[in-house]
């Protein structure tokens, strides 16, 4: 009895450990890609205009106007991207459909011979394959991860995408912005939240890759920094070449 309870224990900690992370990308990518782009493009922005000596108003306005049009356009193209990329799929899964409908034996020969290729008896690849391909869907569903490398049932949603996107971007941006908004007329505490928040954002993107926090962290801030930096350079130079 201890022998059958310790594999069951074992067993159930295996399964609750195996347990993987979503990286299909469905929210994650647009949201991480949104949030920093919103950081750094604000902020490189702002830190321009400031660097052209501009009045507090336009600095703010200048800040609104990027935060809205960012977070719009990050939007819109992730909705366009990955919607294509749905229908994309959706022609190619047709085209399996097709084939399965009109030639089964031969895609069912097709799906034993992937399993020999990867050391099934032969034998014994033909009975699986007879097997799955009893259920069109499920015959659909594997040939498609197989053959396309997807799965049919967990394609990214078009409309998860553009609002992780947008709402990312636009919080992203407001970092920058906030001390303006607070009366703030120096720069430097809009370069600071912003860095902060770009610090943040790296470690806690570490959490769901395999790279460390300080290390993701600090490359966001180096990178964000940069940019502020470069375009801080170029605001002040065509500032002095206008005036």
């Amino acid at each position: 009895m201890a022998i059958i309870e310790t594999e069951a224990t074992l067993h159930e900690a295996h399964r609750d450990n195996h347990t993987h992370r979503d990286v299909s990308g469905g929210w994650l990518r647009p949201a991480v890609f949104g949030a920093m782009d919103g950081l750094v493009s604000n902020l490189a922005l702002m830190t321009g205009v400031v660097g052209g000596a501009v009045s507090h108003q336009t600095v703010v306005i200048t800040g609104l106007a990027g935060l809205a049009a960012g977070a719009f356009s990050m939007a819109a193209g992730e909705y366009t991207s990955v919607a294509s990329q749905c229908e994309l799929v959706e022609a190619e899964l047709e085209v399996e459909r097709r084939e399965l409908r009109r030639h089964p034996e031969d895609e069912e020969g097709e799906l034993a011979s992937l399993y020999v290729s990867r050391g099934v008896e032969p034998a014994l690849a033909r009975e699986v394959a007879r097997q799955l391909s009893r259920d069109p869907e499920q015959a659909l569903e594997i040939h498609a991860r197989e053959e396309l490398g997807i799965d049919p049932g967990d394609l990214p949603s078009p409309l998860v995408a553009a609002v992780s996107s947008f709402g990312a971007f636009a919080l992203g941006a407001l970092l920058p912005l906030l001390p303006f908004l607070l009366g703030a007329t120096a720069l430097w505490p809009a370069l600071l939240l912003a860095l902060v928040g770009l610090f943040g954002c790296g470690a806690v993107v570490a959490r769901v890759t395999a790279r460390t926090w300080w290390f993701s962290g600090l490359r966001q801030l180096v990178l964000g920094g940069a940019a502020a930096g470069v375009t801080y350079a170029l605001g002040t130079l065509f500032g002095t070449v206008v005036g």
